[in-house]
């Protein structure tokens, strides 16, 4: 592996189940690249997406480290489960040390809701940040730190729907935009009552279509703010021993 005293520049990518994303980050989070994305391969095996990635960052300047978020339950390095990516075959993959074979640097992988959220937040006091894309992605923050990642997206918010299957892309596209904002609206009641969270950000691709006012304490960012979180990745104190 690579090792470089000084300055360190770190490729964040970000695994959707739509698409990959990349850039390279100074120590700091600015961005030293453009912002570029390939589609996520289908079937969306282990193997195809990382070798997606490779693909992804081959024209790219040299990196120190590398920095992933990945859509699924993922503690230490390893994989436990990727819903969203419509394959099993993640289960017990160990993708920080097999990506890291692959770009010869040291990788750290979070969940991609968690990454977005190292990205965004302001640091103060309980923060959460919610994606809306395929599925239901969130991130818990206190005071600028992670805190250990829960699958909320797989927690019954109906008598007979998750989150995911509540609010996510199929949902999206069988009911409408319309009664998709109405259940974003008891969403967003459900969230404030249980956390009672000091700001909610919320970013994905389908936080576009909201159509009714937001509270004060409520900001919708973008996917390219939260790939900066990939600096804050290899800031320790920012990270809880469980990720």
């Amino acid at each position: 592996m690579k090792e470089k005293i000084g300055e360190l520049s770190i490729l964040s990518i970000d695994i959707g189940g739509s698409s990959i994303k990349g850039t390279v980050l100074s120590q700091t989070g600015d961005l030293l690249t453009g912002y570029i994305k390939t589609p996520t391969p289908t079937p969306a095996s282990p193997e195809k997406v990382q070798a997606a990635i490779v693909h992804l960052v081959k024209d790219f300047p040299p990196f120190d480290r590398v920095s992933v978020g990945f859509p699924g339950y993922v503690r230490e390095g390893t994989v436990t489960t990727a819903p969203n990516l419509g394959t099993a075959s993640w289960h017990g993959v160990n993708l920080s040390q097999e990506l890291g074979e692959k770009l010869q640097s040291p990788v750290r992988v979070v969940n991609d809701a968690d990454l977005q959220g190292l990205g965004v937040v302001q640091g103060k006091g309980f923060e959460i940040v919610i994606t809306l894309g395929t599925g239901f992605g969130t991130a818990l923050l206190h005071n600028g730190f992670l805190l250990p990642h829960l699958e909320l997206a797989h927690h019954p918010v109906t008598k007979n729907k998750d989150y995911d299957q509540y609010i996510g892309d199929k949902a999206l596209d069988k009911i409408g935009v319309e009664r998709w904002n109405e259940r974003m609206k008891r969403v967003l009641h459900i969230l404030l009552t249980v956390f009672n969270y000091d700001h909610l950000y919320i970013s994905g691709g389908n936080a576009r279509l909201l159509n009714f006012p937001l509270d004060d304490n409520i900001t919708i960012v973008s996917n390219k703010e939260g790939i900066e979180g990939g600096a804050m990745l290899w800031k320790d104190e920012f990270i809880v021993a469980s990720t």
